[in-house]
């Protein structure tokens, strides 16, 4: 049914009117944009638990903080003493999980009253000034709070429109997300290596301070696409009730959260527990023929989002091969997860082996290979799958609601991450496999009920 694939013809004829390189000429707009703002929200997220521990939560700055201290308060009402590495666990897990969970207010706001351009535009301009506002110590939660708002304006609309590109049906939507998706990882590679470097070796606040350029940049980038974007969707949906089969995309979408979360869970720790491994427990000294360097923590960051790039080809390039044996939609995510689980037992691994000693980075690299093929299997297709079955009429609301099993992943995160400071390493990175195992064995377990329910539009 047209409803069910979040789009319609209106947008399709309209959108699709010029055409670059097969795709339409919009597409190029929206990559360049998310790819600016994924460089202002990884470069930031790059620096921030190590700018919380190693600079922020020090007992004479928290006091000037705005908020810091009644937040420590209500965190140790719930969980019980903080020290500055969970607390600042605690900060990044909630950071990264409101970031998720406004999408389903964005999403609602803009099928409801602005459309999806409009909204856009909100939180772009709301991402820049508060990346701009984390170079002021005092302003840190405020700033937050402009993050988590703008982008949960910007998340879910801008994805949507990149679906609504395409007419139903049309086998280019799945190599436009993945050609998004390497947007995505582009700007989150160069962010740790401009604004982590920043951070690191000219103070925090200039790498606070690239981010909020890299956000500035990508809203002039949106606006430079007005006149090829295709119409909000809002303007020409049906004003019929849903249907039945409108109803089960929705619960099917709605059931897909909880394993997903799960993944999210562990596969957030890269920013958190991750980067704190890298900064004490790794040696991150690498021999070359004629001299020898260092690699700055942030710099593991860019690992993932490298590989996403040169990952992606070799597994579009398996599913053609693959042909009618392509896994499902379903069977990709269950994959993802299972990966998921296999790379932190790499590291369990490499904690049980190298016990007190410093691990050789090459440990992480490892690491990063897995997790990155795990992230292409799951994350790419669940936000084509979104798009191929909710009803175009709550489309940006439906993203929202998918986005939020980030949110419920992150929150998970930074509650996983108080237990570093408590657990031995091995043990930790064997819960966290533990638990995207789970993830990939509830999805398996959900596969043929949803495919039954679903129909073709698996």
């Amino acid at each position: 049914m047209p409803q069910q694939n979040g789009t319609n013809a209106a947008s399709v004829h309209d959108a699709g009117r010029s055409e670059l390189f097969g795709h339409p000429r919009a597409l190029p707009f929206l990559f360049a944009t998310e790819m600016w703002e994924r460089f202002s929200y990884y470069g930031m997220r790059a620096l921030l638990v190590l700018y919380m521990v190693k600079h922020l939560l020090d007992p004479a700055r928290v006091q000037h903080v705005l908020g810091l201290s009644g937040l420590h308060d209500l965190l140790e009402s719930v969980f019980g003493p903080l020290a500055a590495q969970p607390f600042a666990s605690q900060i990044y897990g909630l950071y990264t999980g409101l970031v998720y969970l406004t999408p389903i207010v964005g999403g609602l706001i803009a099928d409801r009253v602005l459309g999806q351009r409009r909204t856009v535009l909100i939180g772009a301009a709301l991402m820049a000034a508060g990346h701009f506002m984390m170079a002021f110590e005092p302003l840190f939660l405020i700033a937050l709070t402009a993050l988590i708002l703008g982008n949960g304006a910007f998340k879910p609309n801008i994805s949507t429109q990149v679906g609504a590109l395409y007419a139903p049906g049309d086998p280019r939507r799945d190599r436009a997300f993945s050609i998004f998706y390497v947007g995505i990882n582009l700007g989150a590679f160069f962010a740790p290596l401009v604004c982590g470097t920043l951070g690191e070796e000219a103070g925090w606040h200039f790498g606070f301070a690239a981010a909020g350029v890299g956000m500035t940049i990508a809203l002039v980038i949106y606006l430079a696409a007005a006149p090829s974007l295709p119409p909000d969707v809002f303007e020409h949906r049906e004003k019929a009730r849903l249907t039945s089969a409108d109803r089960k995309a929705m619960l099917a979408l709605a059931a897909l959260v909880v394993p997903a979360s799960l993944f999210w869970a562990t596969y957030e720790q890269q920013g958190n527990t991750i980067v704190l491994w890298a900064d004490t427990q790794t040696d991150r000294t690498v021999d070359l023929i004629v001299t020898s360097f260092e690699i700055p923590v942030t710099w593991f960051q860019a690992f993932n989002p490298f590989m996403i790039f040169a990952f992606t080809p070799l597994i579009l390039a398996l599913w053609r091969r693959q042909g009618p044996r392509e896994p499902s939609t379903l069977t990709k995510m269950a994959i993802g997860s299972l990966l998921n689980a296999a790379a932190w037992l790499v590291m369990a691994l490499a904690a049980f082996v190298t016990g007190r000693e410093h691990a050789s980075w090459l440990w992480l690299f490892a690491f990063f290979v897995v997790i990155t093929i795990g992230e292409l299997y799951l994350s790419p297709t669940s936000l084509s799958f979104v798009t191929k079955i909710a009803p175009a009429r709550v489309l940006s609301l439906m993203m929202g609601l998918w986005l939020a099993s980030s949110f419920i992943g992150n929150l998970l995160a930074g509650y996983l991450g108080t237990f570093w400071s408590s657990m031995s390493a091995a043990a930790f990175f064997v819960m966290l496999g533990g638990i995207a195992a789970l993830a990939g064995g509830i999805i398996l377990l959900m596969s043929l009920p949803v495919s039954r329910l679903l129909g073709d539009q698996k």
